[in-house]
């Protein structure tokens, strides 16, 4: 089997690509990805030139250039597609909206499409906890697969966005299509501006934390290599037009997050300092992950705990792959002490 595997140079991407072709010995993969910033060639550099050469492919290009990915289609006749393709970070949503929409909205048209005219036999559509909304912080309520969707950012309205047209696609014109709906990753290979690489690398260069003031706001943690096992999972066992929820089960709180890695890096409390919420900040986010337990078989087994510590490890031993990357992008980082420019107009 051949797999088109769009954004596969990005965080989660990058873990797939490694887990894929470890877990499958026949099967090929093209990576397809525009090269952002938040993209990292670099990431799969053993797996080209040393693991599998013969069986790993790039190709450079953007999801919007139709012609582009229809000649893709055409010359690598790839049975799946698995879009990782998007514009992630809210906070750089609020500040460039457009560029959330054309990418994550407009660029899975042009896959969709391109997808029936060349006959891919899965459509696989990576999205997030995030389409549903917020929960309060108080509730013992969890969001399932028919939770209405409630997105109160940029970045989660064009998530939401896509995900409805890719359940358009299958309604309307019988698009092989399966949506998964993942809590917050963490792990190897993430990009230093997301939170708990920046926390990890700001603490071991003893550099402030900076934690918006409800810094009790909880999210949901699931390590990469257990989404990508689901991933795996529904594309073997889960059933054409339907969505999967991905999640651990596990919250925590970015005050939580923070103690953790200060206390594994032995760094001082003082570090962690206080700036106002980004707006459209949602106070809690968790998934109800029964359905893809009951009809595809899968669970996380990855400990939170041991997670994070294998994955702060990483980024302490990888000190030169994720400081090259901090040179690089340092003057487009997000400032997040300076929201208040937004929320007072």
């Amino acid at each position: 089997m051949k797999l088109l595997v769009t954004g596969g140079a990005g965080f989660i991407g990058t873990n797939f690509i490694r887990y894929w072709l470890q877990h499958n010995s026949d099967d090929a993969i093209v990576n397809f990805d525009r090269l952002t910033y938040a993209g990292n060639l670099s990431n799969l550099t053993d797996i080209a030139e040393t693991h599998y050469p013969k069986r790993y492919r790039f190709v450079h290009g953007d999801i919007l250039d139709f012609a582009l990915v229809e000649s893709i289609l055409k010359k690598e006749c790839p049975d799946v597609i698995v879009n990782f393709a998007a514009e992630s970070h809210n906070s750089r949503a609020i500040l460039h909206p457009r560029r959330f929409f054309e990418t994550n909205v407009m660029g899975t048209q042009v896959l969709l499409d391109a997808s029936r005219k060349y006959g891919v036999q899965r459509f696989h559509h990576i999205s997030t906890c995030e389409v549903y909304g917020e929960l309060p912080l108080d509730s013992p309520d969890r969001f399932s697969e028919t939770a209405p969707y409630r997105p109160q950012t940029p970045y989660n309205a064009s998530k939401a966005a896509a995900d409805h047209l890719v359940n358009a696609y299958f309604h309307s014109f019988g698009m092989p299509i399966t949506i998964s709906n993942c809590a917050n990753n963490y792990g190897p290979y993430q990009h230093p501006e997301k939170l708990i690489p920046l926390f990890a690398t700001n603490a071991i260069q003893n550099i402030p934390l900076t934690l918006y003031r409800s810094s009790h706001n909880r999210r949901e943690w699931l390590h990469v290599e257990d989404h990508c096992r689901a991933i795996a999972a529904v594309l073997e066992y889960g059933k054409i037009g339907e969505t999967y929820n991905v999640g651990s089960g596990v919250e925590k709180s970015i005050e939580e997050i923070s103690d953790f890695i200060l206390d594994i890096l032995d760094k001082p409390q003082h570090l962690k300092t206080y700036v106002p919420d980004r707006p459209g900040h949602d106070c809690r986010y968790l998934l109800d992950s029964s359905k893809i337990a009951r009809d595809v078989g899968w669970k996380p087994i990855i400990a939170f705990e041991d997670g994070m510590r294998e994955t702060i490890r990483w980024y302490v031993e990888n000190w030169k792959w994720w400081q090259e990357i901090q040179q690089k992008v340092d003057s487009e980082m997000v400032q997040e002490d300076k929201w208040e420019r937004f929320t007072e107009r």
